[in-house]
């Protein structure tokens, strides 16, 4: 039997993007980058889906050399790290948008309201616009030098 390698899949867009978000740490990671302003490794722990330090890092490291995310020395401290995303992950928010959209609409518990969806609808453009400014913000904290 021949074993298959990712080159005999070269095209496929959906195995392209699995293989870079396709886990669900990943996913969680550019979520909480996107809409709640974590930047550090610390804060990626601090979230309720107890992530594992070792899969934080490896995930972490995946998503920088993929060029979804940026990680840089924390001017602040030199021994922590600054992780955002970059043009590439940010280029992910219509798929992020999407999944909560389908989340809504099929599942029970999740935490999506109808106004956000009804809103979201309305305005894309514009809730796209906020949600970019709220990066920028956000990654401008991070990397503010203390006085």
């Amino acid at each position: 039997m021949k074993k298959s390698n990712s080159l005999d899949w070269q095209g496929c867009p959906v195995r392209y993007s699995a293989g870079l978000i396709g886990d669900k740490w990943s996913l969680l990671l550019i979520r909480d980058l996107m809409f709640k302003d974590r930047r550090h490794f610390g804060d990626f722990l601090d979230d309720d889906e107890t992530i594992a330090t070792n899969i934080l890092t490896d995930r972490l490291n995946r998503l920088v050399s993929s060029g979804i995310v940026d990680k840089s020395r924390d001017v602040n401290d030199g021994k922590r790290f600054v992780y955002k995303l970059t043009h590439k992950g940010r280029d992910l928010l219509p798929v992020m948008v999407e999944m909560f959209k389908w989340a809504q609409k099929y599942d029970e518990h999740t935490f999506v309201s109808q106004e956000f969806i009804d809103e979201l609808s309305r305005a894309p453009k514009r809730y796209k616009n906020k949600v970019l400014k709220g990066i920028e913000e956000a990654d401008e904290k991070a990397l503010r030098i203390k006085a």
